[in-house]
């Protein structure tokens, strides 16, 4: 019989609770509410307050071409990189799984990237992938032009995609390598004995076992992109060249500090989380139904 622990008094239970709603309180629903003020809101020149709009800054921002290039950017970025990041941690992780020679090396170094902050790992990016210096210093020897980021949009954005995905390869691994090292070795082995190869083993039995772990990473991974791409894109490319890489998180940035729009930025700022909120409820509508709990 499973026994359970309860509160003798409801009050011990709610002071349990207060530090986490204290801390939820205030660095998400605080924060939020003053954002949702804000965009409905234009400050007026030289302070005085703020001036009540409704929606204009929301009308002014969709009607904005550059704010529709910039969605279309993020959503590039973010789709491209999740899926370069999931796949090379998990073939990084299968052959781990396997335990080939020096797997316990590896093993500890993969993980490593994750640890590093955005903007040292962008500053190291920045010049390995520069035209003029680096491994793309040599390959651009051979072919003239081939690369320069700080002139092509494409080069800019796959170069702000290698440096993310590369970070984030590290924390998927050690999840994919946990998910593996989850599955009873029976089941392999049987399996092994019946004739089947390691695609096939990884095919029918591995890949449907871990699809939890897969989606879980897949709604991380598309929500962090959204989010922690500021530094790599501060350092690397600036939002440039001709706004390519200006991702929805570095407009708001651009708009808010440097453009002195605070409404507008709030207002951006609002229409990022709703667009990570419907992206997670779409996986959980769509995708969620093709994961194997059992």
């Amino acid at each position: 019989m499973e026994k359970r622990v309860t509160f003798g008094r409801w009050t011990i239970g709610i002071l349990f609770a207060v530090p986490q709603l204290l801390l939820i309180f205030t660095f998400f629903y605080w924060p939020a509410g003053q954002a949702v003020y804000w965009s409905l809101t234009l400050q007026q020149p030289w302070g005085g307050g703020n001036i009540w709009v409704g929606l204009d800054n929301f009308r002014s921002i969709l009607a904005n071409a550059d704010y529709w290039n910039s969605i279309t950017a993020s959503l590039v970025f973010a789709g491209v990189s999740t899926g370069l990041a999931m796949i090379i941690a998990l073939v990084l992780a299968a052959l781990t799984d396997r335990q080939l020679a020096g797997s316990w090396l590896y093993r500890v170094v993969l993980i490593w990237p994750y640890g590093i902050a955005a903007p040292a790992l962008a500053l190291a990016f920045r010049f390995i992938l520069a035209p003029e210096a680096g491994f793309m210093a040599v390959v651009n020897r051979f072919w003239p032009g081939f690369w320069d980021p700080g002139l092509d949009g494409a080069d800019a954005m796959a170069s702000v995609i290698i440096a993310f995905s590369w970070k984030y390869v590290g924390y998927n691994f050690i999840f994919f390598l946990a998910a593996f090292q989850a599955i009873p070795r029976s089941l392999i082995e049987a399996a092994a004995m019946d004739g089947s190869g390691v695609i096939r083993r990884f095919r029918d039995i591995q890949f449907p076992l871990i699809t939890p772990t897969i989606f879980f990473l897949l709604v991380i991974n598309i929500t962090e992109s959204f989010q922690d791409s500021f530094g790599i894109v501060d350092i690397m490319t600036a939002g440039g060249p001709a706004n390519a890489t200006n991702l929805m998180v570095y407009k708001i940035y651009s708009d808010g500090f440097k453009g002195l729009d605070y409404s507008g930025a709030a207002a951006q700022s609002i229409i990022l989380m709703l667009l990570i909120v419907a992206l997670t409820i779409v996986q959980f509508r769509f995708i969620e139904r093709r994961v194997h709990y059992r």
